[in-house]
């Protein structure tokens, strides 16, 4: 939930004057800890439920570029087995770099 989420990053006293950067990290950071277990890691299934969910505009178009369904063949894959944030960080990277959305914002830039 969004509002949990904002409510989160504001109780983070060291990300008050944070850059965009910063609180953009924490919030990727924040969505997966939310979903983590006691051990501090989500399901591989979990994890793709997520990037599906909350990433939909860098992910939407994506299908049928090897780089996607590789992401996301991996992460259907032992599905039960959990995975750490840093892993979780990685693969959105991998998403990122590989969506369409990332021509546009380089656009925007201009």
């Amino acid at each position: 939930n969004s509002a949990a989420l904002s409510k989160q990053l504001s109780s983070i006293k060291a990300l008050a004057r944070g850059s965009d950067l910063e609180k953009a990290v924490a919030t990727a950071v924040l969505v997966f800890y939310n979903a983590a277990g006691p051990d501090g890691r989500v399901s591989k299934g979990d994890a793709r439920e997520i990037l599906l969910a909350q990433f939909q505009t860098f992910t939407r178009g994506q299908e049928s570029k090897p780089t996607y369904k590789e992401i996301l063949a991996d992460l259907g894959k032992d599905g039960d087995r959990r995975i750490a944030m840093e892993d979780f960080m990685l693969f959105i990277v991998g998403l990122t770099v590989t969506s369409d959305l990332l021509a546009e914002i380089q656009e925007a830039r201009k």
